[in-house]
């Protein structure tokens, strides 16, 4: 039964709900409260005595209305209802309490060899000795699983821990090393999250223990070689007030590279954006921010498949800015913050739209260097003022680092 209150947890909380109500996390029964959470020493051992070695929380935003006592559906992004929360306490931005499943999670590629504990343990029955095997990459040494296995007598379970873009792949990895183990070799999928090294490799003892395994060997890290610039996906993002020639830029930048014809290149215009994707969205804070959102998650669909997309919003609120470039960055592409910073009076000076006059006379409540601020990025890229400049100037002043730092040929 689902509760009055809703979230969506990330990528990493939903991997870590899904642990909690397979068993592969027992004890836990679920999310840890704040002092659990930073409470846990070197050793491992939490306030209350029990021992686990890596935080396992959840995040709520400051203006989520959930307090001690209320429940929680936890939903996937598509909205699937998985688990109830029932809220015991809320502090430091996380919320804590036990789960209760309502729904298995729907997964995409094999989907099949996601098994419980509880289905892997029955089938290797009791009493048997099991060997363990976590990984995040390739295996490069099977020689030494299979003597370890011969002499602990013991039977291979391999336990691939799909987590991100790069899970199907490491599914890929066990499969191939089944089918070279030794007959009866077990294997189910974990979507355990990466931690930091020392921790990840405890709590990866502690999932294989939940598997059945009375042995653990842990996989070797993988070796991840990004690919060159000019195959890895990009974002060029812009920022700067109306007027101040952002948009410009970026669709002469959009040109020059369409005539280069050696990237596939989307362009997201914030007018046009507004018009079809945010259609309906008003200008208050709120709306703005989630116009921002929803470019991102476009732009960062694009690069994540290798593409690179221009985006060209006054994007003015740098927190939502931050949010864009973690998104991009979670699927491995890269970012470029590119801030137009051409002054508020040349942007009013020129007031094609006629924007500012409208702000000015108070027919547009909330306008962005008016009445409304404009944080101006601490970390961009590349920073350019138009005043005074060429167009052609301009486009070269961002498509030359493009160039020089691989991303363009």
């Amino acid at each position: 039964m689902t509760a009055p209150f809703e979230w969506t947890p990330d990528a990493r909380e939903l991997a870590d709900l899904e642990l909690l109500l397979s068993g592969a996390f027992r004890p836990l029964t679920g999310f840890m409260s704040s002092a659990d959470a930073h409470s846990v020493d070197r050793h491992g051992v939490l306030a209350d005595g029990t021992r686990w070695p890596a935080p396992v929380t959840l995040t709520l935003p400051d203006d989520h209305p959930a307090a001690p006592g209320d429940r929680i559906t936890l939903r996937d992004p598509e909205g699937a209802a998985l688990a109830v929360l029932t809220v015991t306490g809320r502090e430091d931005g996380l919320v804590s309490g036990p789960v209760e499943g309502l729904d298995t999670p729907e997964h995409g590629p094999f989907a099949r060899l996601r098994r419980t504990p509880a289905e892997v343990r029955k089938e290797l029955g009791d009493g048997r000795e099991v060997l363990a095997v976590t990984m995040r990459g390739p295996l490069d040494d099977l020689g030494e699983i299979v003597a370890t296995a011969e002499e602990l007598e013991a039977t291979i379970l391999l336990l691939p821990l799909a987590f991100g873009e790069g899970g199907p792949a490491v599914v890929r990895a066990a499969l191939k090393a089944r089918d070279r183990l030794p007959e009866g070799t077990l294997l189910a999928v974990v979507p355990l999250a990466p931690r930091e090294q020392a921790v990840d490799l405890e709590l990866r003892e502690r999932v294989a223990e939940a598997y059945g395994a009375t042995e653990h060997l842990a996989g070797p890290e993988p070796v991840t070689l990004p690919g060159p610039p000019h195959r890895r996906g990009l974002v060029v993002f812009f920022t700067g007030l109306s007027g101040s020639g952002k948009s410009t830029i970026a669709r002469g930048l959009h040109d020059a590279l369409l005539e280069r014809g050696s990237r596939t290149v989307t362009y997201l215009d914030g007018d046009v954006v507004r018009r079809l994707l945010s259609a309906g969205l008003t200008f208050s804070k709120e709306d703005r921010d989630l116009n921002i959102r929803r470019i991102g998650f476009v732009a960062a669909e694009v690069a994540r498949h290798g593409g690179l997309a221009i985006c060209a919003p006054i994007a003015p609120y740098a927190a939502t800015r931050d949010e864009v470039r973690a998104m991009v960055e979670a699927v491995g592409a890269d970012f470029l913050l590119v801030h137009v910073s051409t002054p508020l009076q040349e942007c009013e000076r020129r007031d094609r739209k006629g924007l500012y006059a409208k702000a000015r006379a108070g027919l547009i409540p909330a306008f962005t260097g008016v009445s409304d601020p404009y944080e101006e990025p601490e970390d961009a890229d590349l920073e350019i003022d138009t005043t005074g400049v060429s167009v052609e100037r301009a486009v070269r002043q961002v498509l030359d680092p493009l160039v020089r730092g691989g991303w363009v040929r």
